[in-house]
C-alpha cells in the first residue's frame, strides 16, 4: 500500500510517499481502507521534534474517515463494509497517512451519512479534544459562560459548536477577519485578541477552554468566576498555574486527548444532528502532506486540513 513516511525529523519535505507492506488487523481491531485523514498542529509538532513518536521512521496522522475492510478476532461492532470515522490512539497510534490502517474498533463510531468522509476525517481529533475537555473534564452544564481562545481553529471551532449544543453561554477570541466565521458557529460574543484585552471584556467566566498556552493560560484565570475551571489542551505545568489559579479560587488542569468510543459516538450524533461540523480549510492528496503541514505551519488556516486519499 501507499503511505507517507518520514525517516528524518525536520521540515515538511521529509514526508515522502513510499510503498509498505499492508497491515493485518489483531484481536479487537479493524483493518480500514482510509478515504480521508485529518491534519493537525500535532501533526508537524511531531514531524519536526519526534515527540511522543520518538526518532522515525513513522508514518503520521491520527485521524480516520474510511470503510471497514476486515476484523480481527472478537469484533463485534463493525463488519466489513461498514463506513466509520475516529481517532487512532493518542499519541503512539499514528499511521492514518496510509491507504490502509489498523486501529482499536472502539477508537471508531459509524460515520454519519450526513458527512462526506472529508468532514468526518476532519472531526476526531480536534472534536474528541473539545468534548473532553469541556464535557469529560469541565462538566459542562447548561447556562455557564464558556471562553474559547484562538475560537477560528481547529479544536476552537468545534468547541464553540460543541458548548452552544450543551447549552452555554460562548464568547470566543478570533482576529477581527474571523468573527463573522465564529459568530455563524454560534458564538454570542467574539473579542479580537488584536485590539482588546479579553480579561477586560470576558468576565464571570466558568470554563476557559486554553488552546494557546503561555502567557495566555496564566490571564485567562483572571476571567473566571470563584469555582471556574479552565482547561488546557496543551502542555501543561500545573506548578506554573497552580499558585496563581488557588490565589484566585479557581481550578486549573491539562489534559490528553484520548481515543474514546462513547465520545466519538457522541460526536457523531452531534454531527448527524446538524449541531456539528468541521470547517475544511484545504485538501490535498496524500501524496502532497507536505504541502498541507507547509499550509498548517503558516498559522493561518481556519478550521482543518484533511488529505484525501480516496475519490
Amino acid at each position: 500500500m501507499k503511505a507517507v513516511r518520514q525517516t528524518i525529523l525536520g521540515d515538511p519535505d521529509v514526508l515522502q510517499e513510499t510503498e509498505i507492506g499492508r497491515p493485518k488487523p489483531g484481536p479487537g481491531q479493524l483493518l480500514v481502507a482510509v478515504h480521508a485523514a485529518g491534519v493537525n498542529p500535532t501533526d508537524w509538532r511531531h514531524r519536526r521534534h519526534g515527540g511522543h513518536l520518538g526518532d522515525p521512521p513513522f508514518t503520521l496522522g491520527w485521524d480516520v474517515s474510511g470503510v471497514v475492510e476486515a476484523v480481527g478476532s472478537g469484533v463485534a461492532l463493525f463488519a466489513p463494509g461498514d463506513e466509520i470515522f475516529g481517532m487512532l490512539p493518542y499519541p503512539h497510534g499514528a499511521g492514518a497517512y496510509a491507504e490502509y490502517v489498523t486501529g482499536p474498533a472502539r477508537a471508531f463510531a459509524r460515520k454519519p451519512d450526513t458527512l462526506s468522509h472529508v468532514e468526518a476525517g476532519a472531526l476526531p481529533l480536534a472534536a474528541l479534544t473539545a468534548w473532553q475537555a469541556l464535557v469529560d473534564t469541565a462538566a459542562l452544564a447548561r447556562g455557564q459562560r464558556v471562553l474559547v481562545h484562538a475560537a477560528a481553529g481547529g479544536v476552537g471551532h468545534l468547541a464553540v459548536q460543541i458548548a452552544k449544543a450543551r447549552g452555554a453561554y460562548v464568547i470566543g477570541t478570533a482576529s477581527a477577519p474571523k468573527h463573522d466565521f465564529v459568530r455563524g458557529l454560534g458564538a454570542d460574543e467574539v473579542i479580537d485578541y488584536r485590539t482588546q484585552d479579553f480579561v477586560q471584556e470576558a468576565a464571570g467566566i466558568d470554563v476557559v477552554l486554553d488552546t494557546l498556552g503561555g502567557e495566555t493560560r496564566l490571564r485567562s484565570l483572571k476571567t473566571l468566576k470563584p469555582g471556574g475551571i479552565l482547561v488546557s489542551v496543551l502542555h501543561f505545568d500545573a506548578d506554573e498555574a497552580a499558585p496563581r489559579a488557588a490565589e484566585l479560587n479557581v481550578r486549573s488542569t491539562g489534559m490528553l486527548v484520548e481515543h474514546d468510543h462513547t465520545a466519538i459516538t457522541s460526536v457523531a450524533g452531534l454531527a448527524a444532528s446538524g449541531h456539528l461540523r468541521a470547517h475544511v480549510c484545504a485538501t490535498y492528496p496524500l501524496a502532497e502532506a507536505a504541502q498541507a503541514h507547509a499550509h498548517g505551519e503558516t498559522g493561518h488556516v481556519t478550521g482543518k486540513l484533511v488529505l484525501t486519499v480516496r475519490p
